[in-house]
């Protein structure tokens, strides 16, 4: 197959992803496997993976509850108070959906007047859909980007990570997490663009199996969601695997997306004030009868959620190289990459953002310098024997 057919292929398969969004049966993923003499093998720009190419490393702790993210409405007094917070690593995917149906429901109440705490992502989407309402919002925060836990994010869609143990799942947790996967990612398709820095890219997901691993949730995404993909054989791509399977997926770049979201609520009338809340009686002084609290990891200690625990990540980027335009995962199956811990790579315009790690209950923000080592190391392998393969590299 040429490479016109090929796009054609996939065009199609994406085509028929979108009739069949509206659809309730469950699929499995669509897959696609060419025999290895069909097509010509893929060929990829190469990242120029060093240590001297490292800029900086960021840590970020994912607010995780193992019941799920709270998204739920009390009575304060004379206020509607609505929580809108733990989303562990979905907080970039899932906020426009959770931001919604958070503004659904204090649509309910009779006044146009809110408060919204926190501003992070879940922050500013919860905002501007409220605005969206025809409400009047301020911003309580302690901080704002680019220095809120959402900047530290890899950020694609990626809805199900770090969300939830399948095993304290409810089905009426399970439809809320739905609705809102739905909403947001018909919402990110609609930024894409440089203004957004929202964009499509491929990812590949290298391993050594002819079939993919299943979700990390088992079957919490709905079908719709699932892009259709490409199976590469053995000779057909680059990668020190054997297979590769790729997919479109959504990319957010984090300095760009806040910073927008940021001018947005601004534009539309909205206010900013740092300030800083011990307990939810202090929401009693606020002027608004509606409260909306995101304040992720703080609610442990603002509410004293303490099913609320830490997932700490961090990054290690490169130089950027405008060339890349691609992702790549690894396979938990996959011993070859993996060592330790798994590993992904993520391109933007501020850098090539490497990662793979999850600490459980550590509150600290300094880098984890072993976890650094081994995520560029097993980088710097990768790369390299992309470039043994002899493949010349060009853009996908």
């Amino acid at each position: 197959m040429n490479r016109r057919a090929l796009l054609k292929s996939a065009s199609a398969a994406l085509l028929a992803f979108g009739f069949d969004g509206c659809a309730t049966r469950r699929i499995a993923r669509n897959v696609s496997t060419f025999p290895a003499d069909a097509r010509s093998p893929l060929k990829l720009s190469l990242v120029e993976a060093s240590w001297d190419r490292v800029i900086r490393t960021t840590v970020g702790l994912r607010p995780h509850r193992d019941s799920g993210f709270v998204l739920r409405a009390e009575k304060l007094a004379e206020k509607l108070l609505v929580h809108n917070y733990g989303h562990g690593g979905s907080g970039m995917s899932l906020s426009w959906g959770t931001g919604y149906m958070a503004a659904e429901t204090a649509a309910q109440h009779d006044q146009r007047l809110a408060a919204v705490i926190g501003c992070g992502v879940t922050g500013l989407t919860t905002a501007r859909q409220l605005q969206r309402r025809g409400f009047d919002v301020t911003i309580y925060a302690m901080s704002v980007p680019p220095d809120t836990t959402s900047n530290m994010s890899l950020a694609g869609f990626t809805p199900t990570s770090g969300l939830i143990e399948n095993t304290r799942r409810t089905p009426e947790w399970t439809e809320q997490f739905r609705r809102a996967a739905q909403i947001a990612y018909r919402q990110l398709q609609l930024l894409t663009g440089p203004y957004y820095g929202v964009s499509w890219i491929y990812n590949f997901n290298l391993t050594d199996e002819p079939e993919e691993g299943p979700p990390e949730t088992g079957d919490l995404l709905p079908a719709e969601l699932r892009t259709g993909g490409v199976r590469f054989e053995p000779g057909e791509h680059p990668f020190p695997t054997k297979y590769a399977f790729r997919r479109p997926v959504i990319r957010i770049e984090p300095s760009i997306y806040l910073e927008a979201l940021v001018r947005d609520f601004l534009s539309f009338g909205g206010r900013i004030i740092i300030r800083k809340f011990d307990t939810p009686s202090d929401f009693m002084s606020l002027p608004q009868p509606v409260i909306i609290n995101c304040t992720g990891l703080g609610s442990r200690m603002l509410l004293g959620d303490e099913e609320l625990v830490p997932l700490k990540g961090q990054l290690t980027h490169f130089v950027p190289q405008p060339e890349i335009n691609y992702q790549t995962t690894n396979d938990a199956r996959n011993r070859a990459l993996r060592g330790n811990i798994g590993i992904h790579m993520m391109p933007r315009t501020d850098g090539l953002a490497l990662g793979g790690t999850s600490e459980r209950g550590v509150w600290t923000l300094e880098p984890n310098e072993e976890a650094r080592q081994e995520v560029v190391n097993q980088h710097i392998q990768l790369f390299a024997a992309m470039r043994k393969t002899g493949l010349s590299p060009s853009r996908i």
